[in-house]
């Protein structure tokens, strides 16, 4: 990095300094990381003047392109949760950005997921450093509960809501594959469990944010008492129902990209399951018979499948019994 290029990023990292301390962002988001991702997402290099300013949408892969091209850092690839958590999360809060501006139903774990300004902050960057930006700020200061506010009634309005059997409403964070979730609950279920079904986990593609989690619905006495170990999210299966009348213990996923039931998926359940008390069913739940022809053949025998839009049937590989627990 030559001397002057060195002294132009300097320069607008002081810059972006003073401006995030006038926006009120915690100490947290004011180091240098969180500098370089707010002049990322104005469009600003070190040479740009702040009236050029823009709010493109960029994903959290294009600002770690655009500061490494533009300010001659580069962030490894693992650290890009730690930018989201630490950073875009808490400008997010702050009413600087809004996500996925472009499509508001985008799911959560979706790699299209994109962050932009807000126009009021664009407002203020145009007039930084000679105009009337500080009334600008507090222009949006004043704004940002109303921001804050359109912004969260724009998730409620895309969550999918659920029904569980007993009559408990959830709602999970937009996307096709919590859309699958619902449907399980409220098609499969009804269908081939019934009345005596008892949900015991649901999970959400949502992690991290205030909108769900991994673990929405998590029984976890109900599981214990079936013999079923405490498992991390990422053991679970998507959907587990419990049928009480039968004693079966329904494990199902839900597939609109990767992890049908496969052979090896099936070993590593029965494995975490084999202090399990009741018998087990595993259910691979696909959207349509699209996706479930790109897995067909990595599904497990004596497993069974369920395509969404045809919910009435169901289809069976081998074993010596049409659903139920194999033994």
């Amino acid at each position: 990095m030559n001397n002057d290029i060195a002294k132009l990023i300097e320069k607008k990292m002081e810059e972006a300094a003073t401006l995030l301390a006038a926006l009120e962002l915690p100490d947290a988001q004011q180091n240098d990381r969180s500098k370089r991702v707010f002049l990322s997402l104005a469009n600003i290099g070190p040479s740009d003047q702040w009236n050029s300013a823009s709010a493109p949408l960029l994903t959290t892969a294009q600002i770690m392109k655009f500061i490494a091209d533009k300010y001659q850092h580069s962030y490894a690839t693992n650290t890009r949760e730690s930018i989201r958590k630490e950073t875009l999360h808490q400008f997010e809060q702050a009413g600087l950005i809004e996500r996925n501006r472009d499509d508001p139903q985008r799911a959560t774990n979706s790699s299209k997921n994109n962050y932009s300004l807000n126009e009021s902050i664009i407002e203020v960057l145009k007039e930084f450093p000679n105009g009337d930006w500080e009334s600008k700020v507090q222009e949006h200061l004043s704004k940002v509960p109303s921001l804050l506010e359109q912004y969260a009634k724009k998730i409620e309005k895309n969550k999918i809501p659920v029904t569980l059997p007993d009559g408990t409403k959830i709602t999970l964070s937009p996307g096709k594959h919590n859309k699958l979730h619902a449907d399980i609950i409220h098609e499969f279920c009804p269908r081939f469990i019934g009345e005596h079904g008892v949900v015991l986990y649901i999970g959400d593609t949502a992690s991290s944010r205030d909108e769900g989690g991994k673990f929405l619905h998590l029984a976890s006495d109900y599981l214990l008492r079936l013999g079923v170990p405490p498992m991390s999210h990422d053991k679970l299966p998507d959907v587990v129902v419990y049928d009480s009348e039968k004693k079966w213990l329904f494990l199902i996923e839900a597939v609109t990209s990767r992890g049908p039931v496969s052979s090896k998926r099936w070993i590593e359940l029965e494995d975490a399951l084999k202090e399990c008390t009741v018998g087990r069913v595993y259910v691979t739940a696909f959207p349509d018979v699209k996706e479930f022809r790109k897995h067909s053949a990595d599904i497990a025998w004596e497993s069974e499948v369920w395509i969404a839009d045809n919910p009435d049937h169901m289809i069976h590989f081998n074993g010596d019994r049409f659903l139920g627990p194999h033994t």
